[in-house]
């Protein structure tokens, strides 16, 4: 038996926020990586986010999460499928995308020397 809409949406929403923090984790992850001189997590790091950028680039800069969590709600509030305050996920790609953009920079900056 199918799960009801709010429940769908709630089961989706604990999903999309572990698969965030998972993400975030790697992006912080890379730059401490870099200054412990260990490349290859850098890279495979890299490689991770850069894989997540490309389903986001395929998706029209949405996660397929947020797709699906909203066949089952009409909310469109930046955070209607994820457990984030309002301001987190509405400045979200913004705020990481620097981080991780920084990230590189300085790993590739550490790595070099």
């Amino acid at each position: 038996m199918p799960l009801p809409p709010a429940s769908m949406l709630r089961v989706i929403k604990i999903v999309h926020t572990v698969a965030w923090a998972a993400l975030v984790a790697v992006i912080f992850a890379i730059p401490v990586m870099a200054w412990l001189n260990r490349l290859t997590p850098v890279v495979v790091l890299t490689a991770i986010m850069l894989a997540e950028v490309a389903v986001l680039l395929v998706n029209g800069w949405r996660c397929p999460l947020t797709l699906l969590a909203a066949r089952y709600t009409d909310d469109r509030r930046a955070n209607f499928d994820i457990y984030l305050p309002l301001w987190l996920a509405a400045n979200n790609k913004r705020i990481f995308g620097s981080i991780f953009a920084a990230g590189v920079v300085f790993s590739i900056w550490r790595l070099a020397r």
